[in-house]
Order: structure tokens, then C-alpha cells, then sequence
């Protein structure tokens, strides 16, 4: 009961709305929400006063209007209500107008813009979004906003999402008319993220210079133990981390975030936290709102929290599952299939349409997965390759494919799980497993995206898939409305779609060296790696779709291919560095310090007449000159990535900077098992990932 009184007190929500507006006020702001029409200045006049009323009420002097860059984390800049008092000469009020609450106004120079502006030009616009409610943290009222240039042209991660979402409600409703479901008025996605991350105890975190610059570990042998037992997932959560995840649990609650799942997971000292599905902008809010309150609690707790994708080499990374779905106003879930999927034409024909989408813009959804940290963690056998597919269980798939063949499906008899235990339940088994190799999966009633990296913003994944979805919907509506039998027009266009793009339906293992060689047989892309993605972000097809649903310009595309390869490089360069400086400044000189004791011992025993084994001490010196050449081909190879920019740096980083620094890091390995504990200057492995208790 007190956790329940706490959800969404530091929300102005629904509920405060409705308690503090008059009638004719709130039901402005409603239809303002519903209608997607602009406030009238009178009524965000009115809605300002009382956000700040409540706010004040909470200690809050502060408001700031939050926003998400296309640096992928969210910024703010703070303004104080404070205002002159036209009361009296000097004085000072609280103020706050529907101006200040509509449009604020930012220096949005040093923020990436891929060239949509120079740098001279610093004006920026946040634009308040007011389908996700203003909530208050650190003391300070956040209302989450689009961030735009001067000219209007998106400089944040919100604003195409935003679009892909009126994009897919034009095109969901104008489908979902035309297949005689004419009672519908919007069509929305809806979001779940699953959030895995790690915890480790801050002293170590500290003690290592790769995970406080780059959030995951350059170098480090494995540690005796890992994940081989099975042991952790979904094992006993230990104190501190249950005090931690309590602790999480009311700031997000407070915060409005359905927190709900949470849990080991695979590898040590690896948890996931999953929340309840809401609307995709909120979603990805509310996402970004997670990740931060995951690093403050865990500082409370003297922890860390790790949201690299591959923090640890040799056990899984972590990642974000995306769950999307389609949602109408009247609360239909248009991927649920009922208890007949085969006679349920509008789901059959909105899954035809995801086929479509899916197979037409493979590129698009393995680039809202890509990042130099996501690179490590696809294909690594513990998350789904690089090639997209997606898993629809035999059922659908049955059904999809009596569609294609113009034939009845035999539906399979439904049954139940027999356990052999009396006293255990019986109960009726799903039509399909879940599949965990796959990278698009249907699991029921929604489509669950696997290859988001855990330190990613959902927003472009869910971008992509709104966007892809609303053309293809187009495709078929167009086609529906130019038919003369629009029934049999209906018929026909799936099994078009099934024929044409059903080569992206995968049921299978998708780790198997067979699916890999079968992925190429259909012709499927194979990106193995950020900058290969990229190369086709602005493939004419890609530039075009984008535009014609008013996503992405041609030039904020572009833009934003300059960006991804921008962080792409800077991210290896500060790798490359640190790894540099911690070999030079720790590794050798601890390896120098063991050789200097080995030779002593040899000497000595040399004196004494006794035999001295001369194999360790060669083994390790032999690794340490190694290792001074690697460094400095790693050196070069920096030198020369940083000579270009762009895609032709990113070329460099991937195929000469990463190769150095594997080598790098597999003698520096090599060493660490060889050389003692009190020469060894990090915490180890088996330190960082059985410390916390």
C-alpha cells in the first residue's frame, strides 16, 4: 500500500492535471494530446501556472526543459522560476508562462549536428512535448522536449520518433479503414524494454581505468569461473543487490516508471530490470530516466552499474530487448490473433505487412542496433547475429503459408503440458516456443527486438520500426484503394508479400554456421559491423521512404550517418588510448618488476650451484618485448585513423585499430595469468565479478 501511494508523486500527470485545471483547461490539454493540434497560448498559460504551483509545493525553484541529443543521453539546462515582481522596485517572484512551458531556447553549438549548421550558428529550440508528462528529479522540474535547429531540423533522437508515430498512426488508420475496421481513430506503438546491465563494487570500478573511460574492461583473463554453472540466472538475488534494486524500484515508481520484472541474469554479476509497456515516446523516456537513476542508486549503494554492451570478455554482454506493438485508441492490440489467427484478417494482413517491412529494411533495423559497444556482443553466441531475421513460431508461420499456397490451414490441436506430477497444474501449451537466437521474434502478441544494445536509446530502434511499418501499410493501401475487388485485392497482396518476402521468416538457430550460410543462399545482408551498416543508411531507398513519411529529411539522414560514424570513431580512439596508457604506465612496468625478481632468483640459485628453470622467466620476458611492439603498432595504426574522418577513419578503426588491440590484449592476458597478484596493479576478473555479496 505505501509503495502504491508513491507511483507517479513526482509526476504532474493525468490526475494532478485533472485536480488542479479547470474543466474547460483540461479538456483543452486532452484534445491537444489526442488531436496532435498546438496548444492555444491562453490554455499553456493556464497549464503553466499550475505545473509550477505544484512544483513549488514540492521545494522544486527550478524547471528545465529535457531533452535527448543525438548523442543518445539526455541533456538539461536549468532555469530558475524567479522573475521580476512588477509589485514592487527590486522584488522578485515565482513565474512561470505558457511561453517558457511551449519553447525554450538553447546554445546548440557544441552538440552533434552532423553538419546541419555551422558552428557559429548556436541558436537551438526545445519544443515541449506534451504527450509525456513533466515529472520532477533532482529537485528540478523536467519537461521533456524535441530539440530542433533554427531552421527546424531535428538535433535529437525524440523528434523523428515523434514523426514515425504520427507517421504510423496516418498509415495504421487509413489500413485498418479499409479492411472495414472504420471505427478506429489512431493507431500507436507500444513499447516494453527489457534493461540488462551489471553491478560491481565501486572500489573496483575505480581501481580500473577502462571501465571508468569506456564502460567495459580493455583487458583482463578470464577468471577461473564465469557463467559455466549456470548459477546465476535467475538465482537467489544476493542482499546488497536486492537493497539496490529495492532502491531503484521507489525512485522509478516515484518517477512514474512501471518498473515490474526484475532478475539475475546470465552471467555474473548481471541483472535485467523490465518494465510494464507504454506509449513508444514515453517508452524511450522512460528508458533514459532508468538508466540514469541505475548509476545514482548504484553510487548509494557504493556499487557500479555497467551498461556496455561487452563489459567483460569470455561471458555474455547485455542488451536491450526491444517489445513493440500496435495499439488502436480503442485498446486493441492489433498482434494479438486471437483464437483463430487464420480466419483474423487484419491480423494476418498487419503481420504480412511487418514481413514486408522487415525483409525491405534489413539495413535500417541492424543500424538501430549499431555501436562500436554492440559490435562485441552480436554474434558473440550469447545475443542474435548481425543478420536480421525474424521468428514466427509454427503456427503463424503454418497459417502464413496456407495464405501464400491459396489453401485452407489445418489447425493443430491444442493440448496441454503433462508434467507427471499430480498435484502440479495442467495447462495448455503455447502454439510456438521462444525463440532466444532470433533477432526479430513474434512472442504472442507482440514482436520482441533483440540486437539493441543495453546502453543504446530505444528511440531509434522504435523510429525504424514505426517508420518501416507505416510504408509498408501504405503499400498495401494503396493498392486496396486502386482495386476494383478490393477483397480479392486483399487476398492477393498477401500472398504477394509471403512470396516475395518471405525468405526473413527464420524459425531456426539462428548461432548455427548452417543458418549463416543459409542467410546468405536467401540473399539476406550480413553487416557484420557498424561501419559496414552505415555504409547504407543513405541508400536511395532508405532516403526516400524516409522523406515521403516526413521522418528524415535527406540532409537530417545524412546527418545523422555523420553522427553514428563520429561516435563510432571517437569510441575506439579513447579505447585505443586507454588501453595504450594502462600497458605502458601498469602492465609493464608490473611485468618488468616480476622479470627483475625472476632473474634475481636464477642468479641466486646459479650461485648456490643449484639448477635454475629459466622457462617462466623467458616465457614472460619473451611476452614482455612482445608486448612493447604491439603497443606500438597499436601507436601507428591510432595515427593513422585519426589522418581521416569519417567513414574512411571508421574503415581504419575497424579493419587496423580493433586487430591492434586484440593483440594487444591478448598478450597483456597472457601476462596477467603468468605474473603475481602483488605485481598485478588491477582487480582481476574474479575480483570484480564475485565482490559483490
Amino acid at each position: 500500500m505505501i509503495e502504491s501511494k508513491l507511483f507517479a508523486t513526482k509526476v504532474f500527470g493525468d490526475e494532478e492535471m485533472r485536480s488542479r485545471l479547470t474543466p474547460d483547461v483540461y479538456q483543452a490539454m486532452h484534445m491537444c494530446k489526442t488531436s496532435h493540434k498546438p496548444l492555444p497560448l491562453e490554455v499553456a498559460n493556464a497549464v503553466a501556472e499550475a505545473m509550477k504551483n505544484w512544483a513549488v509545493e514540492q521545494g522544486v525553484t527550478h524547471y528545465t526543459h529535457w531533452f535527448q541529443p543525438m548523442t543518445g543521453i539526455t541533456a538539461e539546462k536549468h532555469e530558475a522560476f524567479l522573475d521580476l515582481d512588477p509589485a514592487s522596485e527590486g522584488g522578485a517572484i515565482f513565474a512561470f508562462t505558457g511561453k517558457a512551458l511551449i519553447k525554450g531556447e538553447s546554445d546548440a553549438s557544441s552538440f552533434p549536428s552532423g553538419g546541419l549548421r555551422a558552428t557559429f550558428e548556436a541558436r537551438g529550440y526545445t519544443a515541449w512535448d506534451p504527450t509525456s508528462y513533466a515529472f520532477i528529479k533532482d529537485n528540478t522540474l523536467c519537461i521533456p522536449t524535441a530539440f530542433c535547429s533554427f531552421n527546424g531540423q531535428a538535433l535529437d533522437k525524440k523528434t523523428p520518433l515523434l514523426r514515425s508515430m504520427q507517421a504510423l498512426d496516418r498509415e495504421g488508420v487509413r489500413l485498418l479503414h479499409l479492411l472495414g475496421n472504420t471505427a478506429v481513430t489512431s493507431v500507436f506503438s507500444t513499447v516494453g524494454a527489457e534493461q540488462e546491465y551489471f553491478l560491481i563494487d565501486e572500489k573496483m570500478y575505480r581501481a580500473r581505468p577502462d571501465l571508468v573511460y569506456t564502460g567495459r574492461t580493455l583487458l583482463g583473463s578470464r577468471a577461473p569461473k564465469g557463467q559455466d554453472l549456470d548459477d546465476h540466472y535467475y538465482g537467489a538475488i544476493k542482499p546488497r543487490v536486492a537493497a539496490f534494486m529495492a532502491d531503484l524500484d521507489r525512485e522509478l515508481w516515484a518517477l512514474g516508471v512501471r518498473a515490474k520484472t526484475e532478475h539475475n541474469e546470465v552471467a555474473p554479476a548481471q541483472h535485467e530490470l523490465a518494465p510494464i509497456f507504454d506509449r513508444a515516446n514515453v517508452a524511450t523516456d522512460h528508458n533514459q530516466l532508468t538508466m540514469e537513476m541505475m548509476r545514482k542508486v548504484a553510487k548509494r549503494h557504493n556499487l557500479a552499474c555497467l551498461l556496455h554492451e561487452k563489459p567483460f570478455e569470455g561471458i555474455n554482454g547485455s542488451g536491450k530487448h526491444n517489445n513493440w506493438s500496435l495499439s488502436t485508441d480503442a485498446g486493441v492490440n492489433l498482434f494479438d490473433p486471437g483464437t483463430c489467427p487464420e480466419d483474423n484478417l487484419q491480423f494476418l494482413v498487419i503481420v504480412c505487412a511487418v514481413v514486408k517491412a522487415v525483409d525491405t529494411y534489413q539495413d535500417l533495423l541492424r543500424i538501430a542496433a549499431a555501436s562500436a559497444g554492440n559490435d562485441h556482443r552480436l554474434s558473440a553466441a550469447e545475443a542474435p547475429p548481425a543478420v536480421v531475421s525474424m521468428f514466427l513460431g509454427d503456427e503463424l508461420t503454418g497459417v502464413l503459408k496456407a495464405v501464400e499456397e491459396n489453401r485452407s490451414y489445418s489447425k493443430r490441436a491444442r493440448c496441454d503440458v503433462e508434467i507427471g506430477v499430480k498435484v502440479l497444474p495442467r495447462f495448455a501449451v503455447d502454439t510456438s516456443d521462444r525463440n532466444r537466437t532470433s533477432p526479430f521474434a513474434f512472442t504472442g502478441n507482440k514482436f520482441e527486438f533483440r540486437m539493441p544494445g543495453a546502453a543504446c536509446s530505444i528511440a531509434d530502434a522504435n523510429t525504424v520500426l514505426n517508420t518501416i511499418v507505416a510504408d509498408a501499410m501504405c503499400d498495401f493501401s494503396d493498392r486496396i484503394e486502386a482495386a476494383e475487388d478490393r477483397a480479392a485485392c486483399i487476398k492477393e497482396l498477401m500472398r504477394d508479400t509471403l512470396r516475395k518476402h518471405g525468405r526473413i521468416i527464420y524459425n531456426g538457430n539462428n548461432y548455427s554456421a548452417e543458418w549463416s550460410q543459409e542467410a546468405a543462399a536467401r540473399g539476406l545482408l550480413q553487416l557484420t559491423d557498424t561501419p559496414t551498416a552505415l555504409a547504407h543508411l543513405t541508400d536511395p531507398k532508405n532516403v526516400k521512404m524516409y522523406a515521403k513519411h516526413g521522418v528524415y529529411s535527406p540532409e537530417e539522414l545524412e546527418a545523422s550517418r555523420e553522427i553514428l560514424l563520429d561516435n563510432y570513431n571517437k569510441t575506439l580512439h579513447i579505447e585505443a588510448v586507454t588501453l595504450a596508457d594502462m600497458v605502458r604506465r601498469d602492465v609493464l612496468p608490473s611485468v618488468l618488476g616480476y622479470i627483475d625478481e625472476l632473474s634475481r632468483v636464477e642468479t641466486q640459485l646459479k650461485s648456490l650451484g643449484l639448477p635454475a628453470d629459466g622457462e617462466t622467466l623467458k616465457e614472460v620476458n619473451d611476452l614482455y618485448l612482445a608486448e612493447m611492439q604491439y603497443v606500438k603498432a597499436l601507436a601507428v595504426a591510432v595515427s593513422e585513423a585519426t589522418a581521416y574522418q569519417g567513414a574512411a577513419a571508421a574503415d581504419v578503426y575497424a579493419h587496423r585499430v580493433i586487430p591492434a588491440m586484440r593483440r594487444v590484449r591478448a598478450v597483456a592476458d597472457d601476462l596477467e595469468r603468468l605474473t603475481p597478484a602483488k605485481y598485478w596493479r588491477y582487480p582481476t576478473y574474479g575480483d570484480i565479478l564475485f565482490s559483490v555479496e
